[in-house]
């Protein structure tokens, strides 16, 4: 396929679309909740689903006596800690991750991570995946906000040089999506409903190379192939 039938890059988000982390981040928060006397039930456990370790400790103090409480600050480090033990141990790539960031690269389109995670969170899970099957990645804190904000993909497309119209971004939750959609990418929704400019997968076996072709080629510009 040509380079203007292509993404310029796609771009990835980390917990829950290529690594099963999530249960491991629900977790790491009700340790941290617990700890400072604010237990969390099931209702914290969907506000919590997708958010930035920032935003997540927001949420945590918001409910805390807070007079004499650590501050947010403190509780996103406790979060961090928290939650790169329980990564330390090992995490699982999800069914369909590797075989189509080798796709990619064997085609020749950038792969960009974009995370909320901090850099430390990133850097350990990359460990996994393989930092070498990535152009770049962006982690909380490298770029001015961080998702729901259209900011890291921005900051990702900037790297590489590249609009942010022509990429595809694969997102699991709905805050990654707004943050993608704000940016301006095409965005695939693993596991989620679909909508305007997002296209819903039941997990990533299901993307490939044609899929990503439609969703950055205008209407009527793809010769039929193989």
């Amino acid at each position: 396929m040509s380079s203007r039938e292509r993404p310029a890059a796609v771009l990835f988000d980390m917990d829950g679309t290529l690594v099963d982390t999530e249960g491991l981040w629900w977790d790491a928060c009700v340790e941290v909740a617990d700890g400072l006397g604010s237990p969390l039930g099931e209702a914290d456990r969907e506000e919590l689903y997708g958010l930035s370790v920032e935003d997540a400790a927001l949420h945590i103090t918001a409910a805390l006596d807070t007079t004499g409480g650590p501050g947010a600050l403190a509780v996103e480090a406790m979060l961090t800690d928290a939650f790169t033990v329980r990564l330390e141990s090992g995490v699982t790539t999800l069914p369909g991750a590797v075989a189509l960031l080798e796709a990619l690269r064997a085609a020749g389109i950038p792969a960009g991570l974009v995370s909320a995670s901090p850099r430390p969170v990133v850097d350990l899970v990359l460990e996994t995946v393989g930092g070498h099957r990535f152009r770049l990645s962006v982690a909380a804190g490298d770029s001015a906000r961080n998702k729901p904000a259209p900011d890291p993909y921005l900051a990702a497309a900037a790297r590489l040089g590249v609009d942010p119209a022509a990429c595809v971004a694969i997102e699991d939750s709905p805050t990654g999506v707004a943050s993608a959609r704000a940016a301006g990418c095409a965005v695939i929704a693993v596991g989620l409903l679909g909508g305007s400019g997002v296209t819903a997968v039941p997990t990533l076996e299901s993307v490939d190379l044609p899929l990503l072709r439609r969703l950055v080629s205008p209407p009527g510009s793809i010769t039929p192939g193989p």
